[in-house]
C-alpha cells in the first residue's frame, strides 16, 4: 500500500489510463446489469426459435449476410434500426428478437434501438454469427 503513491507519481499517465479503464469496466459492467437487452447464449438461442418463434435479426451488411445467416433472419441494418426504419421487422414487436452481429459486438446497441421502439423481449447472441458457426450450427446462404 505504501508503494502507491510514489508509483503514482513517477507514472501518472499510467496510472490515470489504469482509472480511466478501471471505470470503463465499472460502467459497463452496470449498464449491462441495468439494460433491458439480455445477451443469450445459442442454446438459449435456439430455444427461443423453436419454442417461442423467436425472430431473428442480422444487423451486418448484406455481403456478410448472404455469405451465411441463422435460417429465417431478417437483415436490417443497424443504421435502420436507429432511424426507425423497420420495415417488416415492426410486426413482430410482441414475439421475441434476436439481435446478431458479427462477433457480438455490435448487437446489443442495435437491440436497444429496437427496445427504444418498443419491442417488448429483445436479446442480444453472445459472440454472435463467429459462435454460432464456431460450434457448427446451420447457416443458410444467399438471400
Amino acid at each position: 500500500m505504501q508503494d502507491i503513491m510514489p508509483f503514482v507519481s513517477a507514472h501518472p499517465v499510467l496510472s490515470l489510463a489504469w482509472v480511466a479503464l478501471l471505470i470503463a469496466v465499472i460502467f459497463t459492467t452496470i449498464r449491462a446489469r441495468f439494460s433491458k437487452v439480455k445477451e443469450i447464449t445459442r442454446g438459449e438461442a435456439t430455444r427461443l426459435i423453436n419454442k417461442e418463434e423467436a425472430v431473428v435479426v442480422d444487423v451486418r451488411a448484406r455481403e456478410e449476410f448472404r455469405k451465411g445467416h441463422i435460417s429465417t433472419s431478417l437483415n436490417v441494418l443497424s443504421a435502420d434500426i436507429k432511424s426507425n426504419n423497420l420495415g417488416d421487422l415492426a410486426k413482430h414487436k410482441a414475439q421475441p428478437v434476436i439481435v446478431v452481429c458479427a462477433n457480438g459486438q455490435t448487437a446489443r446497441l442495435a437491440a436497444e434501438g429496437l427496445v427504444n421502439a418498443g419491442f417488448e423481449r429483445v436479446f442480444s447472441l453472445k459472440e454472435g454469427i463467429a459462435g454460432w458457426s464456431g460450434e457448427n450450427l446451420p447457416l443458410a446462404r444467399g438471400k
